[in-house]
């Protein structure tokens, strides 16, 4: 059996009106410390974000995405920063389209296969 190591994840979420404070989920961000780990997986689903909110700009998203994507992998000048520093900036709390849920913590013994099973059950 694996040695089980604690990660820390949060929910990354679509929120077309931030007044509003609906969402919908797209993806997941976890971070692994001990194993030096930080991972993103996004989904959008292009048809049901316009079913969501029929105005929202799907392209801006995806741009925005990718920043989130390029951060999490080590890219550009917050990419810079260490592994538990840009999983913080990228899970505090902000008014835009794209957030994050709370941060919630786990037990796992390979958070590749985490990052899997979170996504399935929390966005796909």
């Amino acid at each position: 059996m694996p040695d089980n190591h604690l990660y820390e994840y949060a929910v990354i979420r679509v929120v077309p009106r931030v007044e509003r404070e609906e969402f919908l989920n797209i993806g997941v961000i976890v971070f692994c410390k001990q194993k030096k780990f930080l991972q993103t997986m996004i989904t959008i689903n292009e048809e049901k974000l316009r079913a969501f909110s029929p105005g929202l700009d799907i392209e801006a998203l995806k741009e925005y995405a990718a920043a989130f994507e390029k951060v999490a992998r080590g890219q550009g000048p917050i990419g810079q920063l260490d592994l538990a520093s840009r999983f913080r900036w990228l899970t505090a709390m902000r008014s835009s389209i794209l957030q994050t849920s709370r941060v919630h913590p786990g037990l796992c013994g390979h958070p590749e296969e985490t990052v899997k099973r979170l996504h399935a059950e929390l966005v796909l």
